[in-house]
Protein backbone atom coordinates (compact mmCIF):
# COMPACT_ATOMS: atom_id res chain seq x y z
CA UNK A 1 0.00 0.00 0.00
CA UNK A 2 1.53 3.10 -0.75
CA UNK A 3 1.68 6.72 0.99
CA UNK A 4 -1.75 8.06 -0.67
CA UNK A 5 -3.95 4.60 -0.39
CA UNK A 6 -2.74 4.54 3.69
CA UNK A 7 -3.84 7.99 3.65
CA UNK A 8 -7.15 7.43 2.15
CA UNK A 9 -7.66 4.11 4.72
CA UNK A 10 -6.73 6.65 7.60
CA UNK A 11 -9.36 9.09 6.33
CA UNK A 12 -11.79 6.52 6.30
CA UNK A 13 -11.32 5.18 9.69
CA UNK A 14 -11.36 8.88 11.05
CA UNK A 15 -7.32 8.74 11.84
CA UNK A 16 -6.80 11.54 9.52
CA UNK A 17 -8.86 14.20 8.50
CA UNK A 18 -8.89 15.84 4.45
CA UNK A 19 -6.65 18.23 5.81
CA UNK A 20 -3.30 17.10 3.90
CA UNK A 21 -5.53 16.75 0.81
CA UNK A 22 -6.79 20.41 0.76
CA UNK A 23 -3.47 21.93 1.61
CA UNK A 24 -2.38 20.47 -1.93
CA UNK A 25 0.44 18.66 -0.02
CA UNK A 26 -1.03 15.10 -1.63
CA UNK A 27 0.18 17.00 -5.46
CA UNK A 28 4.12 17.61 -4.23
CA UNK A 29 5.33 13.86 -5.45
CA UNK A 30 3.04 14.36 -8.59
CA UNK A 31 0.73 11.59 -9.92
CA UNK A 32 0.04 8.70 -7.41
CA UNK A 33 -0.95 5.29 -8.29
CA UNK A 34 -4.49 4.20 -7.03
CA UNK A 35 -4.21 0.69 -8.65
CA UNK A 36 -2.12 -0.95 -11.57
CA UNK A 37 -1.77 1.77 -14.69
CA UNK A 38 -3.98 3.84 -12.74
CA UNK A 39 -2.89 7.31 -10.82
CA UNK A 40 -4.49 9.63 -9.52
CA UNK A 41 -3.72 13.83 -9.20
CA UNK A 42 -5.17 14.91 -6.06
CA UNK A 43 -6.01 18.65 -7.59
CA UNK A 44 -9.02 20.72 -6.44
CA UNK A 45 -11.26 18.88 -8.81
CA UNK A 46 -8.87 15.10 -8.89
CA UNK A 47 -7.47 14.03 -12.56
CA UNK A 48 -7.17 10.11 -12.94
CA UNK A 49 -4.93 8.95 -15.36
CA UNK A 50 -5.50 5.25 -16.77
CA UNK A 51 -2.45 3.90 -18.54
CA UNK A 52 -3.52 1.41 -22.28
CA UNK A 53 -0.82 0.04 -25.11
CA UNK A 54 -2.85 2.60 -27.58
CA UNK A 55 -1.90 5.71 -25.08
CA UNK A 56 -3.48 7.32 -22.27
CA UNK A 57 -7.12 7.85 -20.71
CA UNK A 58 -7.69 10.97 -18.58
CA UNK A 59 -10.78 11.36 -16.59
CA UNK A 60 -10.97 15.05 -15.84
CA UNK A 61 -8.21 17.11 -16.68
CA UNK A 62 -8.51 19.85 -12.80
CA UNK A 63 -8.14 23.72 -13.03
CA UNK A 64 -5.90 26.41 -14.61
CA UNK A 65 -4.56 26.96 -11.71
CA UNK A 66 -3.02 23.04 -11.77
CA UNK A 67 -3.11 22.67 -15.32
CA UNK A 68 0.91 23.04 -16.37
CA UNK A 69 1.66 21.06 -13.28
CA UNK A 70 -0.29 18.62 -14.54
CA UNK A 71 0.91 18.13 -17.76
CA UNK A 72 4.74 18.40 -16.28
CA UNK A 73 3.52 15.24 -13.96
CA UNK A 74 2.05 13.25 -17.17
CA UNK A 75 5.21 13.97 -18.82
CA UNK A 76 7.22 13.06 -15.64
CA UNK A 77 5.45 9.60 -15.42
CA UNK A 78 5.39 8.77 -19.18
CA UNK A 79 5.72 9.87 -22.86
CA UNK A 80 3.03 8.11 -23.78
CA UNK A 81 0.20 10.55 -25.83
CA UNK A 82 -2.82 11.35 -24.08
CA UNK A 83 -5.48 9.90 -26.73
CA UNK A 84 -8.87 10.89 -24.46
CA UNK A 85 -9.80 13.16 -21.87
CA UNK A 86 -13.32 12.85 -20.28
CA UNK A 87 -15.66 15.59 -18.50
CA UNK A 88 -17.02 14.28 -15.46
CA UNK A 89 -19.14 17.88 -16.17
CA UNK A 90 -18.24 20.94 -17.19
CA UNK A 91 -17.08 23.06 -13.48
CA UNK A 92 -14.11 25.01 -13.95
CA UNK A 93 -12.15 22.91 -11.18
CA UNK A 94 -12.46 19.71 -13.71
CA UNK A 95 -11.99 21.20 -17.45
CA UNK A 96 -9.49 23.61 -17.54
CA UNK A 97 -6.36 21.36 -17.59
CA UNK A 98 -6.51 20.30 -21.14
CA UNK A 99 -5.00 23.23 -23.07
CA UNK A 100 -1.52 22.17 -22.29
CA UNK A 101 -1.99 18.65 -24.15
CA UNK A 102 -4.09 20.13 -26.71
CA UNK A 103 -0.64 22.74 -27.25
CA UNK A 104 1.94 19.27 -26.81
CA UNK A 105 -0.22 17.83 -29.75
CA UNK A 106 0.37 21.23 -32.51
CA UNK A 107 4.30 21.23 -31.18
CA UNK A 108 4.67 17.48 -31.88
CA UNK A 109 2.62 17.12 -34.93
CA UNK A 110 0.95 14.50 -33.12
CA UNK A 111 -3.21 13.69 -32.63
CA UNK A 112 -4.62 16.13 -29.79
CA UNK A 113 -6.63 14.07 -27.39
CA UNK A 114 -10.23 13.78 -28.18
CA UNK A 115 -12.63 15.44 -25.65
CA UNK A 116 -15.57 13.73 -24.51
CA UNK A 117 -18.51 14.71 -22.45
CA UNK A 118 -22.49 14.63 -22.47
CA UNK A 119 -24.09 17.33 -24.64
CA UNK A 120 -25.44 19.62 -21.88
CA UNK A 121 -21.51 20.27 -21.02
CA UNK A 122 -21.35 22.79 -24.01
CA UNK A 123 -24.25 24.34 -23.35
CA UNK A 124 -22.94 25.23 -19.61
CA UNK A 125 -20.09 26.72 -21.71
CA UNK A 126 -21.95 29.00 -23.34
CA UNK A 127 -23.80 30.29 -20.62
CA UNK A 128 -20.60 30.66 -18.40
CA UNK A 129 -19.65 33.10 -21.30
CA UNK A 130 -22.64 34.66 -21.30
CA UNK A 131 -23.32 35.01 -17.08
CA UNK A 132 -18.99 35.99 -16.73
CA UNK A 133 -19.57 38.47 -14.52
CA UNK A 134 -21.74 36.88 -12.31
CA UNK A 135 -20.12 34.23 -11.72
CA UNK A 136 -17.18 36.39 -11.30
CA UNK A 137 -18.90 38.12 -8.41
CA UNK A 138 -19.79 35.23 -7.08
CA UNK A 139 -17.16 32.73 -7.01
CA UNK A 140 -15.08 36.22 -5.31
CA UNK A 141 -17.42 35.46 -2.86
CA UNK A 142 -17.91 32.01 -2.39
CA UNK A 143 -14.21 30.97 -2.17
CA UNK A 144 -13.01 34.42 -1.10
CA UNK A 145 -10.65 35.32 -4.07
CA UNK A 146 -11.62 39.01 -4.16
CA UNK A 147 -9.31 39.33 -7.53
CA UNK A 148 -10.37 36.24 -9.43
CA UNK A 149 -12.01 36.60 -13.31
CA UNK A 150 -14.36 34.01 -14.32
CA UNK A 151 -12.74 31.99 -17.52
CA UNK A 152 -14.48 33.18 -20.90
CA UNK A 153 -12.36 30.24 -23.10
CA UNK A 154 -13.13 26.76 -22.58
CA UNK A 155 -11.96 23.58 -24.59
CA UNK A 156 -15.06 21.96 -26.13
CA UNK A 157 -15.36 18.54 -26.34
CA UNK A 158 -14.90 16.68 -29.83
CA UNK A 159 -17.26 13.88 -29.25
CA UNK A 160 -20.44 14.19 -26.92
CA UNK A 161 -23.25 11.40 -25.63
CA UNK A 162 -27.06 11.70 -24.28
CA UNK A 163 -27.30 8.99 -21.94
CA UNK A 164 -24.59 6.36 -22.58
CA UNK A 165 -21.62 5.94 -23.98
CA UNK A 166 -18.99 3.17 -24.74
CA UNK A 167 -15.68 3.64 -25.43
CA UNK A 168 -12.43 2.08 -25.68
CA UNK A 169 -8.71 2.94 -25.63
CA UNK A 170 -6.20 -0.05 -26.24
CA UNK A 171 -7.19 -2.62 -24.09
CA UNK A 172 -9.28 -0.06 -21.22
CA UNK A 173 -13.15 -0.31 -21.94
CA UNK A 174 -15.14 1.93 -20.49
CA UNK A 175 -18.80 2.91 -20.14
CA UNK A 176 -19.89 6.31 -19.51
CA UNK A 177 -23.49 7.04 -18.08
CA UNK A 178 -25.46 10.24 -17.84
CA UNK A 179 -26.77 11.05 -14.70
CA UNK A 180 -28.28 14.55 -13.02
CA UNK A 181 -26.98 15.43 -9.91
CA UNK A 182 -24.79 18.35 -8.80
CA UNK A 183 -24.81 19.57 -12.14
CA UNK A 184 -27.56 18.95 -15.40
CA UNK A 185 -24.32 17.83 -17.50
CA UNK A 186 -22.41 15.03 -15.20
CA UNK A 187 -20.78 11.49 -16.48
CA UNK A 188 -20.06 8.34 -14.30
CA UNK A 189 -17.20 6.47 -15.67
CA UNK A 190 -17.35 2.67 -15.31
CA UNK A 191 -14.19 0.25 -16.11
CA UNK A 192 -15.84 -2.90 -15.68
CA UNK A 193 -12.44 -5.51 -16.51
CA UNK A 194 -10.91 -3.83 -13.29
CA UNK A 195 -14.12 -2.82 -11.48
CA UNK A 196 -12.82 0.73 -10.91
CA UNK A 197 -15.55 3.42 -11.13
CA UNK A 198 -15.17 7.44 -11.21
CA UNK A 199 -18.22 9.40 -9.97
CA UNK A 200 -17.21 12.59 -10.66
CA UNK A 201 -18.60 14.83 -7.62
CA UNK A 202 -21.98 12.70 -7.66
CA UNK A 203 -19.65 11.78 -4.44
CA UNK A 204 -17.04 14.03 -2.82
CA UNK A 205 -16.14 13.01 0.88
CA UNK A 206 -19.58 15.50 2.21
CA UNK A 207 -23.19 15.62 2.48
CA UNK A 208 -23.94 16.09 -1.60
CA UNK A 209 -23.59 19.84 -2.01
CA UNK A 210 -27.56 19.77 -3.95
CA UNK A 211 -28.49 23.47 -2.56
CA UNK A 212 -25.30 25.90 -2.74
CA UNK A 213 -27.55 29.32 -2.73
CA UNK A 214 -25.27 30.87 -5.09
CA UNK A 215 -25.16 28.46 -8.28
CA UNK A 216 -28.22 27.45 -10.41
CA UNK A 217 -30.64 24.32 -10.15
CA UNK A 218 -29.71 21.21 -8.25
CA UNK A 219 -31.13 17.30 -8.80
CA UNK A 220 -31.87 15.88 -5.70
CA UNK A 221 -34.19 13.24 -6.82
CA UNK A 222 -31.75 12.02 -9.72
CA UNK A 223 -28.52 12.53 -7.65
CA UNK A 224 -29.65 10.25 -5.30
CA UNK A 225 -30.42 7.58 -8.29
CA UNK A 226 -27.38 7.76 -9.97
CA UNK A 227 -25.48 7.39 -6.36
CA UNK A 228 -28.15 4.10 -6.03
CA UNK A 229 -27.03 2.90 -9.79
CA UNK A 230 -23.44 3.37 -8.84
CA UNK A 231 -23.62 1.37 -4.98
CA UNK A 232 -25.79 -1.42 -7.41
CA UNK A 233 -22.31 -2.28 -9.59
CA UNK A 234 -20.03 -3.92 -7.33
CA UNK A 235 -17.45 -1.43 -7.25
CA UNK A 236 -13.90 -2.69 -6.15
CA UNK A 237 -12.15 1.00 -6.06
CA UNK A 238 -14.12 4.60 -5.95
CA UNK A 239 -12.50 7.42 -7.47
CA UNK A 240 -14.41 10.46 -6.47
CA UNK A 241 -13.84 13.80 -8.02
CA UNK A 242 -13.18 15.72 -4.90
CA UNK A 243 -11.16 13.72 -1.90
CA UNK A 244 -9.43 10.36 -1.67
CA UNK A 245 -10.25 7.06 -3.35
CA UNK A 246 -12.26 4.59 -1.04
CA UNK A 247 -11.70 0.69 -1.46
CA UNK A 248 -13.76 -2.27 -1.47
CA UNK A 249 -17.10 -2.78 -2.65
CA UNK A 250 -18.65 -2.99 1.02
CA UNK A 251 -17.53 0.39 2.01
CA UNK A 252 -18.50 1.64 -1.32
CA UNK A 253 -21.90 0.42 -1.30
CA UNK A 254 -22.40 1.86 1.81
CA UNK A 255 -21.01 5.35 1.07
CA UNK A 256 -23.20 6.01 -1.99
CA UNK A 257 -26.42 4.04 -0.27
CA UNK A 258 -25.86 6.41 2.53
CA UNK A 259 -25.69 9.45 0.51
CA UNK A 260 -28.84 8.21 -1.88
CA UNK A 261 -31.04 7.90 1.26
CA UNK A 262 -29.81 11.26 3.06
CA UNK A 263 -31.07 13.11 -0.61
CA UNK A 264 -34.40 10.70 -0.24
CA UNK A 265 -35.36 11.52 3.01
CA UNK A 266 -34.75 15.28 2.54
CA UNK A 267 -36.62 15.12 -0.66
CA UNK A 268 -39.56 13.37 0.76
CA UNK A 269 -40.10 15.73 3.51
CA UNK A 270 -40.04 18.62 1.10
CA UNK A 271 -42.57 17.63 -0.89
CA UNK A 272 -44.94 16.13 1.79
CA UNK A 273 -45.51 19.60 3.21
CA UNK A 274 -45.56 21.47 0.01
CA UNK A 275 -48.37 18.68 -1.02
CA UNK A 276 -50.04 19.81 1.98
CA UNK A 277 -49.63 23.50 1.09
CA UNK A 278 -47.07 24.92 3.34
CA UNK A 279 -45.23 27.56 2.79
CA UNK A 280 -41.32 28.14 2.39
CA UNK A 281 -40.49 28.97 6.12
CA UNK A 282 -42.93 25.97 7.28
CA UNK A 283 -41.13 23.52 5.02
CA UNK A 284 -38.02 25.08 6.28
CA UNK A 285 -39.06 24.62 10.25
CA UNK A 286 -40.76 21.82 8.93
CA UNK A 287 -37.99 19.35 7.39
CA UNK A 288 -35.50 17.18 9.61
CA UNK A 289 -32.41 15.87 8.36
CA UNK A 290 -31.41 12.48 9.33
CA UNK A 291 -28.54 13.12 12.15
CA UNK A 292 -27.47 9.53 12.56
CA UNK A 293 -26.49 10.38 8.57
CA UNK A 294 -24.85 13.43 8.99
CA UNK A 295 -22.68 12.19 11.58
CA UNK A 296 -20.91 9.47 9.40
CA UNK A 297 -17.25 10.95 8.66
CA UNK A 298 -17.94 10.78 4.84
CA UNK A 299 -21.56 12.78 5.51
CA UNK A 300 -20.60 15.92 7.25
CA UNK A 301 -22.24 19.03 5.91
CA UNK A 302 -19.10 21.10 6.05
CA UNK A 303 -19.20 22.28 2.59
CA UNK A 304 -23.24 22.57 1.83
CA UNK A 305 -26.01 22.31 4.41
CA UNK A 306 -29.18 20.47 4.56
CA UNK A 307 -31.65 23.58 4.66
CA UNK A 308 -29.92 24.87 1.70
CA UNK A 309 -30.30 21.62 -0.45
CA UNK A 310 -34.57 22.00 0.53
CA UNK A 311 -34.47 25.66 -1.07
CA UNK A 312 -33.44 23.78 -3.79
CA UNK A 313 -36.31 21.34 -3.85
CA UNK A 314 -38.67 24.14 -3.41
CA UNK A 315 -37.54 26.14 -6.68
CA UNK A 316 -37.45 22.75 -8.50
CA UNK A 317 -40.79 21.69 -7.77
CA UNK A 318 -42.56 25.24 -6.62
CA UNK A 319 -40.81 28.30 -8.37
CA UNK A 320 -39.44 31.72 -6.60
CA UNK A 321 -42.53 32.78 -4.40
CA UNK A 322 -42.51 31.20 -1.26
CA UNK A 323 -46.06 31.54 0.45
CA UNK A 324 -45.28 35.33 2.00
CA UNK A 325 -47.64 37.07 0.09
CA UNK A 326 -46.18 40.64 0.89
CA UNK A 327 -43.15 38.97 -1.09
CA UNK A 328 -44.63 38.81 -4.29
CA UNK A 329 -44.55 42.29 -5.12
CA UNK A 330 -42.17 43.55 -2.44
CA UNK A 331 -41.18 47.21 -1.71
CA UNK A 332 -37.36 47.89 -2.32
CA UNK A 333 -35.54 46.39 0.68
CA UNK A 334 -34.10 49.71 1.74
CA UNK A 335 -37.08 51.29 2.03
CA UNK A 336 -38.54 48.87 4.32
CA UNK A 337 -35.04 49.00 6.38
CA UNK A 338 -35.69 52.74 6.41
CA UNK A 339 -39.19 52.61 8.06
CA UNK A 340 -38.48 49.87 10.39
CA UNK A 341 -35.38 52.00 11.69
CA UNK A 342 -37.77 55.14 11.77
CA UNK A 343 -39.87 53.01 13.91
CA UNK A 344 -37.62 51.73 16.09
CA UNK A 345 -36.12 55.48 16.76
CA UNK A 346 -33.12 55.17 14.04
CA UNK A 347 -30.71 52.79 12.02
CA UNK A 348 -28.38 53.00 15.06
CA UNK A 349 -31.08 51.10 17.61
CA UNK A 350 -31.33 48.49 15.22
CA UNK A 351 -27.54 47.82 15.07
CA UNK A 352 -27.16 48.07 18.62
CA UNK A 353 -30.43 45.85 19.01
CA UNK A 354 -28.65 43.46 16.38
CA UNK A 355 -25.63 43.42 18.70
CA UNK A 356 -27.43 42.55 21.97
CA UNK A 357 -28.93 39.58 20.04
CA UNK A 358 -25.44 38.39 19.01
CA UNK A 359 -24.25 38.50 22.81
CA UNK A 360 -27.38 36.20 23.91
CA UNK A 361 -26.52 33.60 20.41
CA UNK A 362 -29.64 34.80 18.80
CA UNK A 363 -27.04 35.18 15.37
CA UNK A 364 -29.97 34.81 12.40
CA UNK A 365 -32.26 37.67 14.03
CA UNK A 366 -29.47 39.52 14.97
CA UNK A 367 -28.79 39.43 11.22
CA UNK A 368 -31.73 40.62 10.31
CA UNK A 369 -31.81 43.48 12.09
CA UNK A 370 -27.92 44.18 11.34
CA UNK A 371 -28.75 43.89 7.67
CA UNK A 372 -31.47 46.75 8.00
CA UNK A 373 -29.75 49.01 10.54
CA UNK A 374 -27.11 48.64 7.44
CA UNK A 375 -29.37 48.95 4.60
CA UNK A 376 -30.75 52.45 6.05
CA UNK A 377 -27.66 54.09 7.16
CA UNK A 378 -25.95 56.68 5.33
CA UNK A 379 -22.48 57.64 5.29
CA UNK A 380 -23.28 61.36 6.63
CA UNK A 381 -25.00 59.54 9.71
CA UNK A 382 -23.10 60.12 12.89
CA UNK A 383 -23.09 56.27 14.03
CA UNK A 384 -22.42 55.47 10.67
CA UNK A 385 -19.08 53.74 11.68
CA UNK A 386 -20.30 51.94 14.94
CA UNK A 387 -23.83 50.68 12.74
CA UNK A 388 -21.13 48.63 10.07
CA UNK A 389 -18.98 47.56 13.17
CA UNK A 390 -21.86 46.13 14.64
CA UNK A 391 -22.77 44.59 11.38
CA UNK A 392 -19.61 43.43 11.41
CA UNK A 393 -19.40 41.41 14.44
CA UNK A 394 -22.93 39.94 14.13
CA UNK A 395 -22.20 38.44 10.49
CA UNK A 396 -18.62 37.79 12.19
CA UNK A 397 -20.88 35.69 15.08
CA UNK A 398 -22.97 34.12 12.03
CA UNK A 399 -19.86 32.61 10.61
CA UNK A 400 -18.33 30.79 13.22
CA UNK A 401 -21.60 29.85 14.38
CA UNK A 402 -21.76 27.98 10.87
CA UNK A 403 -20.58 24.64 10.03
CA UNK A 404 -20.98 24.60 5.86
CA UNK A 405 -18.31 26.67 3.90
CA UNK A 406 -20.89 27.95 1.80
CA UNK A 407 -22.56 29.85 4.47
CA UNK A 408 -19.38 30.70 6.39
CA UNK A 409 -18.44 32.60 3.10
CA UNK A 410 -20.79 34.60 2.90
CA UNK A 411 -21.09 35.72 6.54
CA UNK A 412 -17.43 36.33 6.19
CA UNK A 413 -17.30 38.42 2.89
CA UNK A 414 -20.04 40.40 4.51
CA UNK A 415 -18.04 41.40 7.64
CA UNK A 416 -14.85 42.26 6.12
CA UNK A 417 -17.48 44.57 4.16
CA UNK A 418 -18.11 46.09 6.91
CA UNK A 419 -15.15 46.39 9.00
CA UNK A 420 -13.81 48.18 5.50
CA UNK A 421 -16.79 50.39 5.66
CA UNK A 422 -16.58 51.06 9.56
CA UNK A 423 -12.82 51.97 9.02
CA UNK A 424 -13.38 54.62 6.39
CA UNK A 425 -12.37 52.63 3.14
CA UNK A 426 -14.99 51.73 0.17
CA UNK A 427 -15.74 47.98 1.14
CA UNK A 428 -13.44 46.61 -1.25
CA UNK A 429 -12.40 42.76 0.20
CA UNK A 430 -8.87 42.61 1.23
CA UNK A 431 -9.33 39.06 2.75
CA UNK A 432 -8.26 35.54 1.03
CA UNK A 433 -8.89 33.01 3.38
CA UNK A 434 -10.53 29.49 2.82
CA UNK A 435 -10.52 27.41 -0.39
CA UNK A 436 -12.66 24.95 -1.72
CA UNK A 437 -13.71 23.64 -5.21
CA UNK A 438 -17.10 25.03 -7.08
Amino acid sequence: MNDLMRYAEQVWTGEESLGAYFSGALRKEGLRPVADDVWMWPATGNVYVFRSSDGLLLFDSGGRQTARDLHTAVRALTKDPVRSIIYSHGHVDHVLGTTPFDEEGARTGNTAPRVIAHDAVQRRFDRYVLTAGYNSVINRRQFRVPKMTWPTVFRHPDQTYTDREDLRVGEVEVHLRHGRGETDDATMAWFPDTRILCCGDFYAWNAPNAGNPQKVQRYVAEWAQALRWMANLGAELLLPGHGVPIVGSDRIEETLVASAMFLEKLHDQVLALMNQGASLDEVLRGVTPDQDLLSKPYLRPTYDEPEFIVRNLWRYYGGWYDGDPSALRPAAKAELACEMAELAGGALVLARRASALADRGEHRLAGHLAELAAMCASVTDPGYAEIHAARARVFTALEESSGSFMARSVYSWTAAQSRSLAAGGDGEQEMSGERWAP
